[in-house]
């Protein structure tokens, strides 16, 4: 499936400047995600578009990312150690709304949970992992607007990889083009993916992810 790409000043005239918001390229049946690897597990993910062999843990908890600049922040534009590739991975809109719907908050959130009793056995059942984080301009400076990113473990990596995935793009040379465009102070011709709003239509998960709607 083909990127769809703005150039940058464009990209932030359309994004809110704050606030909870799950940003993300999207078709009307799928939505992109990213996520950071070394080689030999985008080498397979790529070749086999699904994540396997013998350098990948289907036991360890797994983030994924649907806002780019939040990913390239991480990953400082695939310059970190093992996240030198960046990859994005085209799922299934029914499969993202299945990972929110078992989200639990990485921290004790007590207007959600009311008890860190409540939380803690949260946490024990489900196997989604959510955070809200600053998002991050082009430069790595915090911003006032918040980006998710979700970690996966268990039943649900399995279900991510085997029945979510449509899709498995190499991202990186995109990547390192775009941010040689950075370091050559070209900002006018920088682009990033396009990218809007989701939300889902059950407003009483929207209100436990604390989607601002």
């Amino acid at each position: 499936m083909k990127l769809k790409t703005i150039k940058y000043k464009d990209y932030l005239k359309n994004i809110p400047s704050k606030g909870n918001h799950i940003l993300a390229q999207q078709t009307e049946n799928e939505l992109l995600v990213y996520q950071a690897f070394n080689h030999q597990i985008s080498n397979f993910a790529i070749e086999n578009q699904k994540f396997g062999g013998n350098h990948y843990s289907h036991s360890r908890m797994s983030w994924i990312k649907p806002n780019f600049l939040w990913m390239m922040y991480r990953c400082g534009w695939a310059a970190k150690e093992n996240q030198e590739r960046v990859l994005g991975i085209w799922i299934k809109k029914e499969g993202f709304l299945k990972i929110l719907e078992a989200a639990v908050y990485s921290s004790y959130q007590e207007d959600i949970y009311l008890t860190r009793e409540n939380w803690k056995k949260e946490l024990e059942q489900k196997a989604v992992r959510l955070q809200w984080d600053p998002d991050h301009d082009i430069y790595g400076e915090k911003q006032e607007r918040k980006a998710m990113q979700l970690g996966l473990k268990d039943e649900i990596l399995a279900q991510f990889n085997q029945e979510m995935i449509s899709e498995i793009m190499d991202m990186t040379p995109f990547v390192k083009e775009q941010y040689s465009k950075i370091q050559k102070n070209e900002i006018d011709l920088l682009e990033v993916p396009f990218e809007s709003i989701f939300t889902t239509d059950n407003s009483t998960l929207n209100v436990k992810l604390k989607i601002e709607t």
